[in-house]
């Protein structure tokens, strides 16, 4: 409550425009004051963001934007729940995540990543993973050529558990903290990095045995 009074006040205060109001701000404004300017900058604020999560979480444009509009659908009906000690980025990813796994599962799009087709940004991401798995003392990918390794992490990266593939996008794609993925992810922080880790060893076991096929 105490809370919840001191965002009402630093609202009605401020003549800050609302690109300078937190994300907690934002939300706050709509869902007291039903401010439709404060969600469209939430929505603008957040849209290449959580685009680019939704696309690599599903490996399809189509899918991602379906994903996307019933992730501020979601933040529009349910608003009102949103807790005012609690921070606006955690909860729309884990709205965005729900989104995302409820696509798959109706089974709208079964194919999460095409290995044929080649997408500029789905390919610097790979590239990341690519370049943290070649750290390590196995290289599973160093032999390949640049577009072949691509491909090679984004369809490895598709095999992953469901789990584990949400810790890696979290984590080493949008750059979260372990605290953040623990609260998107509703588990403890050493389970975060017990998936990060158990990621990294069945991407790498992937491509020893790939190399050997």
């Amino acid at each position: 409550m105490i809370a919840t009074l001191a965002v009402r006040r630093t609202l009605r205060d401020t003549n800050q425009p609302r690109t300078e109001w937190s994300d907690e701000q934002l939300v706050a404004a709509y869902r007291d004051q039903a401010d439709r300017a404060a969600f469209d900058e939430l929505v603008h604020r957040y849209e290449r963001e959580l685009y680019s999560y939704l696309r690599r979480f599903l490996g399809d444009a189509a899918a991602a934007e379906d994903a996307f509009q019933a992730t501020f659908l979601q933040v529009h009906l349910k608003c009102d729940q949103f807790e005012a000690d609690r921070k606006v980025r955690p909860w729309l990813y884990t709205i965005a995540t729900n989104q995302a796994i409820d696509l798959q599962r109706r089974g709208k799009r079964h194919k999460m990543v095409s290995l044929d087709r080649r997408d500029s940004a789905a390919d610097d991401d790979a590239g990341t993973l690519a370049n943290l798995l070649e750290s390590r003392e196995v290289a599973p990918t160093a032999n390949l050529e640049s577009n072949e390794r691509e491909s090679w992490v984004r369809g490895a990266l598709a095999d992953l558990p469901e789990q584990l593939r949400i810790a890696v996008n979290l984590i080493y794609y949008q750059g979260l903290k372990y605290r953040e993925a623990a609260e998107i992810m509703n588990v403890p922080v050493g389970t975060v990095k017990s998936r990060l880790h158990t990621a990294v060893l069945k991407l790498t076991e992937a491509g020893k045995a790939a190399r050997l096929n």
